[in-house]
């Protein structure tokens, strides 16, 4: 697809996979809107891109502030690509010694980040690109971010497991619903990567993580995902 001269919005975009993606959105011609919580470098981050990049403060879980996004990047467009880049991880164990209600507060919030946010994205963009012109064929494509965990996750993952099976769980479902309007939906399924998640790992665990992986033997980085 032709994204020349059209818009962009990257939920999660200040940093890691997101901004890895702004930048090679902008590389291919196209302007960005930035949706990243007030605490994220995005602000410093659209400085340092210039007018082709608005941050928009926000949190994704609230539709509000994605449909914000949304609206401005169609101002500055038209919407052709919306990609979903915001996530959470946080490991904890079923039979932990927190209390249930605390278990069930971080389930709910990894659950809400990264699966109700990117329904949020995946209902605002297809909204929005529905009322633009068709170019060549299309208005447009929603890109959400799975994990591999949804399909071989670990011990102390049941949250982020379940979140991201969701999330490719929703693929097809809204691909078929969106083809009527020319807009595609494709979900990618991320192996692990070097992104702000895994900053707090310690070296010796990134490094034996990495040497567990086929090929090549070493954690993914950003651009590659991008």
């Amino acid at each position: 697809m032709n994204i020349q001269g059209r818009s962009a919005v990257v939920t999660g975009g200040a940093s890691g996979l997101g901004a890895a993606t702004v930048r090679s959105l902008l590389s291919a011609g196209a302007s960005a809107v930035i949706l990243d919580l007030p605490s994220s470098p995005g602000r410093a981050l659209a400085d340092e891109f210039g007018d082709r990049v608005d941050f928009v403060a926000g949190d994704v879980t609230t539709a509000e502030d994605v449909a914000r996004a949304c609206k401005l990047a169609q101002r500055r467009g038209p919407l052709a690509v919306a990609v979903a880049t915001a996530g959470i991880s946080a490991a904890a164990k079923l039979t932990e010694s927190t209390s249930p209600t605390k278990r069930q507060a971080n389930f709910n919030r990894i659950i809400q980040v990264n699966l109700v946010g990117t329904f949020n994205l995946l209902s605002c963009a297809a909204e929005t690109m529905k009322h633009s012109k068709v170019d060549d064929g299309e208005r447009g494509v929603i890109v959400c971010t799975a994990s591999i965990a949804a399909f071989d996750g670990q011990i102390g993952q049941v949250a982020y497991a379940a979140s991201k099976s969701g999330v490719a769980g929703m693929t097809l479902p809204a691909a078929r619903e969106l083809a009527r309007h020319a807009i595609r939906v494709v979900t990618v399924a991320p192996g692990l990567f070097d992104t702000p998640m895994f900053a707090g790992v310690p070296d010796n665990v990134r490094e034996s993580v990495g040497a567990q992986v086929p090929h090549p033997s070493r954690l993914g980085r950003p651009d590659e995902y991008a």
